[in-house]
């Protein structure tokens, strides 16, 4: 039995709401890798302040025992420091 010309538009229909909607998803994704998103932001300023305070941590334990921060010697404070600081800066980019 043949089926009925408003089964086939109704069909015909859902095929192009399915397309339209996964147009607008692909269109989406692409919009989100646009160089203007800020999606990038939290990837950067939560491993930038962990390293100044594991730097901080690592000299305050080990600094003497580590070559490269005993040749530092107190610029180890501002190196630390410095991280956790421009943790806070690249923070103020999130939307």
């Amino acid at each position: 039995m043949p089926q009925s010309k408003v089964r086939k538009e109704a069909a015909e229909k859902k095929v192009a709401k399915n397309k339209a909607k996964a147009r607008a998803e692909q269109a989406k994704s692409q919009a989100k890798l646009a160089a203007g998103t800020r999606d990038w932001v939290p990837w950067v300023f939560i491993p930038l302040g962990l390293v100044g305070v594991l730097w901080l941590l690592v000299f305050y334990v080990a600094g003497n025992q580590v070559p490269v921060m005993r040749d530092l010697q107190n610029w180890n404070y501002l190196i630390g420091i410095g991280l956790i600081a421009s943790s806070f800066v690249v923070a103020t980019f999130w939307k």
